[in-house]
C-alpha cells in the first residue's frame, strides 16, 4: 500500500537567513493537541484514539495543511519494548521503532528491570537534509513546526543519508533523516503516554484523506499486535524480533535522538549545539524498511547459542538448560548463597551472558532480596542454593511470598537418592520442605543420560507457570547431582537431547501454556457480576476501600474507578495512593477524588462514629493496616460487602464479606466503569472532606510545631521527600502505622504531565510502596528493600525501626554490592528498642524493668560501626534541621545512605498520646461545626451557607485624647484615629460588622486599604459563605483563593483581619451565637461553663515624665483594677532611664502586679543588654522585641536571662509561620503578641496562639487603637484562646496557667466612639479585676448604634456606564463597546485587553481605583461586542494593524475625555498601549505595560512569527474558537493560570465574547511579526513608563529587564506581582490595581522599595 508522509527537505537555513524567504515560501504549522481522557489499558487507549479519528472524519478540518495530535494516558505496564516486539515481521507501515530511554542501556537492562522506552509506527511526518532536489518536479516549500508546539517529539540520526526508494543507508557527513512517528508509546516515570500523529499538506502532495487513511493502517497493525499480559517476562518476542530483521552495519548508526521540536532557528538542522541539549540514546531498534533495520545495544549476544554437545558433564547439560528455559521465561535474575552442590547451577548462571547474578552469604538474605526484586518488578526471581539448612533459611522468605502473593522461583541443589536417610553430610529431606507454603513442589531426577532432558524443561515451564498464575507464590524445585559438580569432563550421551533440536534453534521457552475460557462459565458469571452492578448502582452511601495493590496497573485503575464513582476514598498505605500528589492546593470535591486519608484518626471522634453511615463497601485489594477502619468497617455490618482480588483466598477477618468476586481487578473495574454508574453525590462527601482535612491540617500543625524531633515527624517528612523517580518501601511494626497515620499527600506535579493530567481531569499521580505484610514480619526487610530497588528501577527511600534493622544486617552485604540499581536510602528511627509496645496496653500494667529487658529489648549497638563494616556512609541526626539536611543531601548524591534519626520510647509514646488527642479534638469541632446548621446527609452541591449580597463601608475618624503610642516619629502626633467599618450584608438582613483600622508603622496607607476595598466588594458579591469558615484551619484563605480568585498574601493584613471580622461576625449573627462561640463551638463553651467569660485587661502606660510621675500613673491604673501594665521603653536616648522608670514603678505597684515592656525593636543589642543589667530584680513578666535584629532574640534571652515576647517578628512571618516560629521555642521566649490587624486577621492569630500554648507560652491579643467594634471581635477572640488554652492544658495533663491579661486598653486613647455609646470595660465588682465581658462584646455588636458624628462618609459604588461609540477611519466604521466607571477628567486610564480579552476583564481593577480615577476599557476590534464594518456595510477589508488599531483607540479616547490620558494595556493591549505612548505622546499622561514587548528586533524572527501566528489563525477560523482555546491555553505561557481556580471562569468568557472569525482576523493582523520594532523608539519615549509582569513569568521578567535599560533614566518603573505568571491582571488584580493607582495618581511619587506581599519594586 502507498503510505503517504508530509516531506519536510531542503537546505538548511539559519535564522538570519529567513528574512531573505518570500512569506508564500515560509509556512509555520502548529500542532493542535487533543487530550483525551485517560484509559484503563493500551487497547482501551487505542480505541480512544479510533473514537476520535471517526469523530474527525465526519468533521473534517477545512485546511488545506495541519499538524493534529491525540494523547491519552495509559497505565505504565503499558511498555513500549513489549509492543515493539509484538509487531508483525511483515509489517505494513515503517519505520517500526523501539529507543529505550534509561540510563542503564546495557543489554541486560532490557530483561532485568523492564527498560523503559519509546515506541514508534509510521511516520506522519519525516524531515531530510541536505538536499537541492525538488520532489515531483515542485519546489518544496519551508516548513516549520510551531516553537510552541506541544509535546512534539522527533527520531532520527544525524551524518547518515537514508532514502526510502530505493530504500539505502551509508555514511554523509552533515546528512540527517527525523520523523515523528504516526503511534507513539512513551513511558514516563509514572505513566505511558499514547499518541497518534494526524500531518497533511496539499502542497507536500498528502491530502487529509491520504493522511487519515495512512494513520488509520498504523493504528490498526498496532491494535491488532498488543502485548498478552503473559507475554510481559519473556524474551521469547524480542530474540526472534532481532534474529529475523536485516540489521545493516551496527558501526553505521550508534546514536538516535530525540527531542521535542522547537523548529524556528533552522528548516531542520539538528545542528551540534541542538543535539547536545535534546536527548540520545544508544540502545534502540529502528526497522525502516522490510529490508533495513538499524540497532544497537539490542541483546547483541543473544545469537551466541550453546554449543550442547560440548558441555563437560551431564550436571552441566541439566543445569544449562534449566538456566537457559529461565532465561526464556524471561526470569534474568538469580540470587544466589554460595555452596558446594549447587555448583552445576551457580555455573550455568554466572556464564550466560544475559542473566544478572547478587550472592551473599545469608540464604535468608539472598530469599528475602529475591522476594524483593519480584515485588519491585512484578517478576520472579531465581533463588539458587546449596543442600541442608540452607535450603531451610529460605522459609521465612517463602511464607511471606506466599502470604502476600509474590512469585519466586526457588532452585535447591540436593544430595542424590542414594545419599538420603543414610547419615550423608548436609542431607536433608528437601521433598515437600515448604510445606503447603509453595504454590508447586517438583524434585527431579538426578542428571542422567537415561532421563531426557526435557523432563528439566517442562518441570520448569510447569513451575514458572505456576508461580505467575494466580494465586501468584513461591514454586520450588529440588535439583539432585550427583558429582562432578565442577565442570570436569565425563562422558554423556547425547540421545537424552533427542528432540531437543527445535528447542535448541527457537529461543522460545519448550512448553506454552495457553488458557481458554469456559462459555458456559462466562454466562453464569455475568449474571452474577450484573448482581453486583445492581448493587453498586443502589448504594446511597457507598464507601470505596483500596487494599493492597500488586502492579501500577491496578493502582492505574483505581484511581480511574474513584474518579468515576466519586465515592470517599480509603486509601491503604499499600495501595499506592496514599501518598499520591494532588494537582491543586485546594481540590475541588466535585473535579477531584475524595481521599479520606486520616480516616484512622477522625474515627477517634465518637461524633462521628455515630455519624457516619454507610449501606455498602466496595474493597478493592485484600489487606488493610488501620485497625480503627477494620472497626468500622465492622460496624456497618450488616450491609453489602464486595471484595474483589484475583485469588480466591478467604480474607475476611472480621466475617463480613457478602460478595467475594475473584477477578483481575483491571477487568473487573472494566466493567464498573461501562456500566455508568449514575453520580450521587451527597453531602456526606463534602463533611467528609472537611474533617480529613482538619485532621490533616491539625496533625502536620502538632508534627511541625513539636521541637523535638518525633518518630511521627520522620514519618512526615520521609513522605514528603518522594518524588515520581522514588518509591518507599516501609518496615513493620511501628513506622508502618506512622506513615500511615502521618504521611503527607502533596500538591507538586512534573511540569511534563502537568499539562496532560489536567486536561485529564485525573488530579494525582501514584507513589509506589512497598512492605513485607503477608506475615508482618520483622526479618529480611533490609534485604527485601535492595531488591526492591532493582526490581522498581528507582530511588528507594526504606524506612525502618532499629530492631528491624539490626534483624537484618547481613543485608547490607547485598546493598554494598555494586550493581545497576540506583541508590538507596535507609532511615532508621533508633528508639533503641521496641516502641510499638509502649503503645500497647501491656504497657500500662507492667512494671518498667519486665518491659525494658523482655519486650522493649533496649541494646545500645551503633548503627555507625554496622554501616561502617559495610563500607555505607551512614549519618546520625538528632534535630528536625539535621533531618531535612540529610535528606535533601541523599536526594542529589548518587551513593547508598544509612540516616539514623534518634528517638526515644517515652517520648515517642507522649507525642502519639497527644496527636490523637488533638486529631480527636478537632474532629470533634469540626463534626459539632458542620452539624449545628443542617442535616449532613441531605443532598447538596457544596457546604455554602448563603451568598454574600454587599459588602459596603464608612471611613471615620475619632478625636485621640493623646498620641498614639506606636507614632513613628514624636513630633508627628496625630490627633485623630482613622480607619473603616465593614457592613457585610448577607441573606436575611443578617448584617456582619468589621472595622479596617490601618497604622502607620505598617505598609499600609487609607487610600490603599480603600482601594483594596472597593475592588473586594466587587469580588465578593454573590460569593459563597461556607459553613467552615469558623474553623480557622486554613479555611479563609481557601476561601478567599477559591471562591475570591484573589492570593490571600495580596491582602493587606488590616484588610483581611477586617473581612474575616465581619464574616465571622455575620456567621454569629447567622446563628444567633457569639464570635467566641462560633470559634470554639456553643457546646465546648458550655463544657467549661465554670470558666468566667471575662478577659482581664492589660494597661498600657506611654512612660511621658519623669519616674515618680510615670509610677503615680501607674498606681492610678491599679485602683482601677488592672493587675498587668505594659510599659513602653526605648523611647529615651538613654536605656538606663527607661529602666529607671521601670524599678520605681516596680517599687510603687508592688509585687503583685505584672509588669511588662515594650522595646518595639528600637534597640540595638549592647542597649538591650544594658536595659536588661538593670531590671533583673524587677520580675518583669516579659519584655516585647527588645533588639533590632530579629537574629538576635535568642542570643538575648541566653545572656540576659530576662524572658521575651515576640511582636514585630510575627508581622513578617508567611501566610504559614509555624516555619519561621521553629526558630524561637527557646523556654526565654514566654509569649506572643498577636495584633490581628497586623498580622493579617483572626485564622493566622490563632495558628500563632495555638503554636505558642501548645509550647507553654502565652498568647496575648492587642489592640491597635480600633473603636468598640473591633474591640469587641478581640474581646470575644481573647476568651477563644483563653479556652483554647485550657483545653490544651487540660489535654496534654499539664498545670493550668493563670489568666492572661489581653493587651486591649488602648481604647483609652480615643475621645469618642463609632457608636453612640462604646463597649463596656471596668472593674468586675465581683473580683475586682479590670476586665472586659465576652458575653457583653457580644451584646454589644447586636445592639450598635452607628455615632454620625464621627462618620466622614459612606461608600458609594459608582455607577458602571454601558454604551458605544462610533469611531470612522479611512472608510471604514467601527463599534466600541466601552465600559466607564469613576468621576472626573483629571485623571481618566483606558485600559487595552490582550487577545482574546474583552473590556470585562478590567472590571475588579476599575472598580478598585475609580474612587482615584475614572477609568475606561473598550473592547478592541475584533473582540467582544466592537464591530467593524466598512461604508457599503460590507465585512471589513483593510488589515488591522498596530497602527490602525491603535488610530482606533485614539479617536475612541478623543471622545471621552479632552484630557491627556493613562494607558494601561495587557500583551496585545500593551503593544498598542506602548505604541500610542511613543508616536501620540501629547495624548498620552503615562503608559502602564501589562506583560508586553515593544516587538521583535530582526526582520528574520517577525517572518518566522507572522508565518506562525497565521498558522494559528488558519487553525482558530478552521477548527472553532472552542478547540482553538483549549489549544491555546495548553501553553506554557499560561501554566500559572490554568491553576488558577477561575481558570474555567475565564476560558468560558472567552467563548461568550468571542467570534472565531473575527478573532482569527485580528491573531493574524496583528501578529507582532507584522508590527515594526519598537526597540529603538524606547529610549525616544516622553511619557513615564510602568512595567508590570508577573514574578513567575520569566520570559517577560527579561523582556521587561531589557526594555527598562533602553527607556530614559528615572523614565521606568518595574512592579514584579508575586503569586502570578503572564496574565497577571486576572491572577492577582489587587496588587496591580494597587501599582496602577500609584502610577497614575502621580508619576512623580515615589514608590517604596517594598511593598510587603503584594508589589515587589524592581
Amino acid at each position: 500500500m502507498d503510505v503517504r508522509a508530509v516531506r519536510f527537505d531542503g537546505p538548511v537555513l539559519e535564522i538570519e537567513q529567513l528574512g531573505e524567504v518570500e512569506d508564500g515560501d515560509l509556512v509555520v504549522e502548529t500542532c493542535i493537541t487533543r487530550t483525551l481522557p485517560p484509559a484503563l489499558t493500551l487497547e482501551h487507549g487505542l480505541c480512544s484514539i479510533r473514537e476520535a479519528m471517526e469523530e474527525l472524519k465526519l468533521d473534517p478540518p477545512s485546511s488545506t495543511s495541519g499538524l493534529l495530535r491525540f494523547q491519552v494516558a495509559v497505565p505504565p505496564s503499558a511498555k513500549a519494548l513489549h509492543l515493539f516486539c509484538c509487531q508483525p515481521e511483515s509489517s505494513q507501515v515503517y519505520p517500526v521503532f523501539f529507543i529505550s530511554k534509561d540510563e542503564d542501556q546495557s543489554y541486560k537492562s532490557l530483561l532485568l528491570n523492564e527498560t523503559r522506552g519509546v515506541f514508534g509506527s509510521g511516520a506522519a511526518a519525516y524531515f531530510t537534509g541536505p538536499s537541492s532536489h525538488t520532489m515531483n518536479g515542485h519546489s518544496s516549500i519551508k516548513r516549520y513546526l510551531a516553537s510552541d508546539s506541544t509535546l512534539i517529539t522527533t527520531y532520527g540520526f544525524v551524518d547518515v543519508d537514508f532514502k526510502n526508494e530505493p530504500c539505502s543507508m551509508k555514511h554523509m557527513p552533515g546528512s540527517y533523516y527525523f520523523f515523528i512517528p504516526q503511534i507513539e508509546l512513551d513511558e514516563r516515570k509514572d505513566v505511558s503516554v499514547l499518541a497518534a500523529m494526524l500531518v497533511w499538506s496539499e502542497a507536500s502532495f498528502c491530502t487529509f484523506q491520504e493522511a487519515l487513511a495512512s494513520l488509520k493502517l498504523s493504528l490498526d497493525q498496532t491494535s491488532s499486535n498488543l502485548p498478552h499480559a503473559m507475554e510481559r517476562f519473556g524474551i521469547s518476542y524480542l530474540g526472534p524480533t532481532l534474529r529475523k530483521v536485516n540489521i545493516v552495519d551496527s558501526s553505521l548508526v550508534t546514536k538516535v535522538y530525540s527531542y521535542v521540536n522547537s523548529l524556528m532557528a533552522t528548516s531542520f538542522a539538528p545542528n551540534s549545539t541542538v543535539l547536545i541539549e535534546s536527548t540520545s540514546s544508544h540502545q534502540f531498534c529502528i526497522r525502516l524498511s522490510a529490508v533495513t533495520c538499524v540497532s544497537n545495544n539490542m541483546l547483541d549476544h543473544a545469537a551466541r547459542s550453546i554449543q550442547w554437545e560440548n558441555l563437560a558433564n551431564i550436571n552441566s547439560v541439566w543445569a544449562s538448560m534449566i538456566i537457559e528455559e529461565c532465561v526464556r521465561l524471561g526470569l534474568t535474575y538469580f540470587c544466589m548463597a554460595p555452596g558446594s552442590r549447587s555448583s552445576p547451577l551457580a555455573l550455568a548462571a554466572a556464564r550466560h551472558p544475559l542473566i544478572t547474578c547478587i550472592t551473599c552469604y545469608d540464604e535468608r538474605s539472598v530469599a528475602f532480596h529475591a522476594l524483593g526484586y519480584a515485588r519491585g518488578s512484578y517478576k520472579p526471581a531465581v533463588v539458587i542454593t546449596t543442600s541442608g539448612t540452607a535450603v531451610s533459611n529460605l522459609l521465612p522468605a517463602v511464607v511471606e511470598a506466599s502470604q502476600d502473593f509474590v512469585p519466586l522461583l526457588l532452585l535447591t541443589a540436593d544430595r542424590p537418592s542414594e545419599l538420603q536417610d543414610c547419615g550423608a553430610n548436609q542431607a536433608i529431606n528437601q521433598v515437600n520442605h515448604f510445606g503447603h507454603f509453595p504454590r508447586h513442589f517438583y524434585n527431579l531426577p538426578e542428571p542422567s543420560d537415561e532421563v531426557p532432558a526435557r523432563v528439566a524443561l517442562t518441570a520448569l515451564d510447569s513451575a514458572v507457570h505456576y508461580a505467575i498464575t494466580v494465586p501468584y507464590g513461591p514454586v520450588h524445585i529440588n535439583c539432585p547431582f550427583r558429582e562432578p559438580l565442577d565442570s570436569t569432563p565425563k562422558n554423556w550421551d547425547q540421545n537424552c537431547l533427542k528432540g531437543l533440536d527445535t528447542w535448541i534453534s527457537n529461543g522460545q521457552p519448550f512448553t506454552k501454556y495457553i488458557k481458554v475460557e469456559n462459555s458456559r462459565a462466562c454466562t453464569v458469571t455475568q449474571a452474577q457480576i450484573e448482581e453486583v452492578l445492581d448493587l453498586v448502582h443502589g448504594f446511597e452511601n457507598g464507601l470505596l476501600v483500596l487494599g493492597e495493590l500488586h502492579s501500577e496497573d491496578e493502582i492505574w485503575a483505581c484511581l480511574l474507578l474513584a474518579r468515576h464513582l466519586k465515592w470517599p476514598v480509603v486509601a491503604d498505605m499499600l495501595s499506592g495512593l496514599r501518598l499520591r500528589r494532588v494537582m491543586s492546593s485546594f481540590p475541588e470535591v466535585e473535579d477531584s477524588i475524595l481521599f479520606v486519608d486520616h480516616i484512622d484518626h477522625i474515627l477517634l471522634s465518637s461524633s462521628f462514629r455515630n455519624w457516619i453511615k454507610i449501606d455498602g463497601i466496595l474493597q478493592i485489594g485484600s489487606r488493610i493496616t488501620g485497625k480503627r477502619t477494620s472497626q468500622m468497617l465492622e460496624r456497618c455490618f450488616p450491609c453489602p460487602y464486595i471484595l474483589v482480588d484475583k485469588h480466591s483466598f478467604r480474607h475476611d477477618p472480621s466475617h463480613m464479606i457478602t460478595h467475594r468476586i475473584q477477578s483481575s481487578i483491571v477487568i473487573f473495574i472494566d466493567i464498573l466503569l461501562k456500566a455508568q454508574n449514575p453520580i450521587k453525590i451527597i453531602r456526606r462527601n463534602y463533611f467528609l472532606q472537611v474533617l480529613n482535612s482538619m485532621v490533616s491540617a491539625e496533625l502536620s500543625f502538632q508534627i511541625l510545631a513539636e521541637p523535638a524531633l518525633t518518630e511521627p515527624q520522620v514519618a512526615h517528612m520521609v513522605s514528603q521527600l518522594l518524588t515520581d523517580d522514588h518509591a518507599l518501601f516501609i518496615g513493620n511494626s511501628m513506622v508502618i502505622r506512622d506513615v500511615d497515620f502521618f504521611g503527607h499527600s502533596w500538591s507538586k506535579l512534573t511540569d511534563k504531565l502537568d499539562s496532560l493530567l489536567f486536561d485529564s481531569n485525573l488530579p494525582c499521580q501514584l507513589i509506589r510502596v512497598g512492605a513485607n505484610r503477608g506475615v508482618s514480619g520483622i526479618d529480611g526487610l533490609v534485604s527485601t528493600a535492595v531488591g526492591f530497588a532493582m526490581g522498581s528501577n528507582k530511588r528507594i527511600v526504606c524506612l525502618l525501626g532499629d530492631l528491624s534493622f539490626m534483624y537484618d544486617t547481613n543485608g547490607l552485604s547485598l546493598l554494598s554490592q555494586k550493581t545497576s540499581r540506583k541508590p538507596m536510602t535507609i532511615i532508621v528511627t533508633n528508639n533503641k528498642g521496641g516502641a510499638i509496645f509502649s503503645l500497647l496496653p501491656i504497657a500500662q500494667s507492667t512494671e518498667e524493668g519486665v518491659m525494658n529487658k523482655y519486650f522493649y529489648t533496649n541494646h545500645n549497638i551503633s548503627l555507625h560501626h554496622l554501616s561502617a563494616a559495610h563500607g555505607i556512609k551512614h549519618v546520625k541526626v538528632q534535630t528536625k534541621n539535621e533531618l531535612q539536611d540529610a535528606l535533601n543531601e541523599s536526594h542529589i548524591q548518587e551513593v547508598d545512605c544509612i540516616i539514623e534519626a534518634e528517638s526515644n520510647i517515652p517520648l515517642n509514646s507522649i507525642i502519639h498520646s497527644n496527636l490523637r488527642i488533638f486529631a480527636t479534638r478537632v474532629a470533634n469541632h469540626a463534626m459539632r461545626t458542620l452539624e449545628s446548621c443542617s442535616a449532613p446527609n441531605t443532598a447538596s452541591s457544596h457546604l455554602s451557607l448563603c451568598k454574600v449580597q454587599s459588602l459596603d463601608y464608612s471611613s471615620y475618624k475619632i478625636p485621640l485624647r493623646a498620641p498614639l503610642t506606636s507614632t513613628i516619629n514624636a513630633e508627628e502626633t496625630a490627633t485623630s484615629r482613622e480607619g473603616f467599618i465593614l457592613f457585610l450584608h448577607l441573606e436575611d438582613e443578617v448584617i456582619g460588622l468589621g472595622e479596617v483600622a490601618p497604622l502607620e508603622i505598617h505598609e499600609e496607607n487609607l487610600v490603599d486599604v480603600e482601594e483594596q476595598l472597593r475592588l473586594l466588594s466587587h469580588k465578593i458579591e454573590g460569593a459563597n459563605i461556607t459553613r467552615l469558615l469558623p474553623l480557622l484551619r486554613g479555611s479563609f484563605s481557601s476561601w478567599i483563593w477559591e471562591e475570591l480568585g484573589i492570593p490571600p498574601t495580596s491582602i493587606f493584613p488590616s484588610v483581611r483581619c477586617g473581612l474575616e471580622m465581619a464574616i465571622l461576625n455575620a456567621l454569629a449573627e447567622l446563628w444567633s451565637l457569639s464570635l467566641n462561640g462560633i470559634l470554639y463551638s456553643q457546646k465546648d463553651v458550655n463544657e467549661i461553663s465554670e470558666k468566667s467569660d471575662g478577659v482581664q485587661v492589660c494597661a498600657l502606660l506611654d512612660p511621658r515624665g519623669s519616674p515618680e510621675e510615670v509610677a503615680s500613673a501607674a498606681s492610678a491604673l491599679v485602683e482601677e483594677g488592672y493587675t498587668t501594665i505594659k510599659i513602653k521603653v526605648a523611647r529615651r536616648h538613654d536605656p538606663l532611664q527607661d529602666a529607671s522608670i521601670i524599678r520605681e514603678v516596680r517599687k510603687s505597684v508592688g509585687n503583685g502586679i505584672e509588669l511588662r515592656a515594650d522595646a518595639n525593636r528600637k534597640w540595638t543589642y549592647e542597649k538591650a543588654i544594658q536595659f536588661a543589667s538593670s531590671i533583673k530584680e524587677c520580675n518583669v513578666q516579659y519584655i516585647e522585641e527588645p533588639v533590632q535584629d530579629e537574629n538576635d532574640i535568642i542570643r538575648f534571652c541566653e545572656e540576659s536571662g530576662l524572658p521575651v515576647a515576640l511582636d514585630e517578628t510575627l508581622d513578617s512571618c508567611p501566610e504559614d509561620p509555624l516555619e519561621k516560629l521553629a526558630n524561637y521555642t527557646h523556654p526565654g521566649i514566654v509569649a506572643v503578641v498577636l495584633k490581628p490587624s497586623m498580622l493579617g486577621g483572626f485564622e493566622k492569630s490563632a495558628l500563632v496562639a495555638r503554636w505558642a500554648q501548645n509550647q507553654g507560652k502565652m498568647a496575648v491579643v492587642s489592640s491597635t487603637f480600633e473603636s468598640s467594634i473591633g474591640l469587641s471581635s478581640y474581646i470575644m477572640f481573647s476568651h477563644y484562646l483563653n479556652l483554647q488554652n485550657y483545653d490544651i492544658c487540660k489535654m496534654t495533663r499539664c498545670e493550668l496557667t493563670p489568666p492572661v491579661a489581653h493587651g486591649l486598653g488602648t481604647f483609652r486613647w480615643l475621645q469618642e466612639d463609632v457608636t453612640t455609646y462604646p463597649v463596656k470595660i471596668g472593674q468586675n465588682p465581683i473580683n475586682g479585676f479590670f476586665e472586659a465581658s465576652a458575653s457583653d462584646a457580644n451584646e454589644y455588636l447586636k445592639k450598635f448604634h452607628i455615632n454620625k458624628k464621627i462618620i466622614n462618609r459612606e461608600f458609594a459604588k459608582e455607577e458602571l456606564h454601558k454604551y458605544h461609540l462610533n469611531v470612522d477611519l479611512d472608510g471604514s466604521s467601527h463599534s466600541i463597546k466601552v465600559l466607564d466607571i469613576g468621576q472626573g477628567n483629571d485623571n481618566v486610564v483606558v485600559f487595552l485587553h490582550g487577545f482574546l480579552g474583552s473590556s470585562e476583564d478590567w472590571m475588579a481593577i476599575m472598580k478598585g481605583i475609580s474612587g482615584s480615577a475614572r477609568c475606561i476599557s473598550i473592547d478592541l476590534p475584533g473582540h467582544g461586542e466592537s464591530r467593524v464594518k466598512s461604508s457599503n456595510g460590507k465585512a471589513w477589508g483593510q488589515r488591522l494593524s498596530i497602527e490602525v488599531v491603535a488610530s482606533i483607540v485614539l479617536k475612541t479616547m478623543e471622545q471621552i475625555s479632552s484630557e491627556k490620558v493613562t494607558l494601561v494595556g495587557y500583551s496585545m493591549g500593551a503593544r498598542i498601549t506602548l505604541f500610542m505612548a511613543l508616536k501620540y505622546a501629547d495624548k498620552v499622561k503615562g503608559a502602564t505595560i501589562i506583560s508586553g514587548c515593544p516587538g521583535l528586533r530582526t526582520s528574520a524572527a517577525r517572518k518566522r512569527r507572522r508565518a506562525q501566528d497565521d498558522s494559528k489563525a488558519r487553525i482558530l477560523a478552521s477548527y472553532g474558537l472552542e478547540f482553538f482555546l483549549k489549544s491555546w491555553y495548553e501553553g506554557g505561557l499560561w501554566k500559572s493560570l490554568r491553576s488558577h481556580p477561575h481558570f474555567h471562569q475565564v476560558v468560558s468568557s472567552r467563548l461568550q465574547y468571542g467570534d472565531a472569525h473575527s478573532l482569527s482576523r485580528v491573531l493574524s493582523d496583528m501578529s507582532t511579526g507584522r508590527q515594526a520594532s519598537l526597540w529603538e523608539d524606547l529610549k525616544h519615549c516622553k511619557v513615564p513608563i510602568a512595567l508590570i509582569v508577573g514574578k513567575s513569568d520569566e520570559k517577560f521578567k527579561e523582556i521587561a529587564g531589557r526594555m527598562s535599560s533602553e527607556f530614559p533614566k528615572d523614565s521606568c518603573q518595574i512592579f514584579e506581582i508575586p503569586k502570578s505568571g503572564h496574565a497577571v491582571h486576572l491572577e492577582n488584580p489587587l496588587a496591580v490595581a494597587r501599582a496602577i493607582r500609584k502610577f497614575s495618581t502621580g508619576f512623580k511619587e515615589e514608590v517604596p522599595d517594598k511593598m510587603e506581599a503584594t508589589v515587589k519594586v524592581v
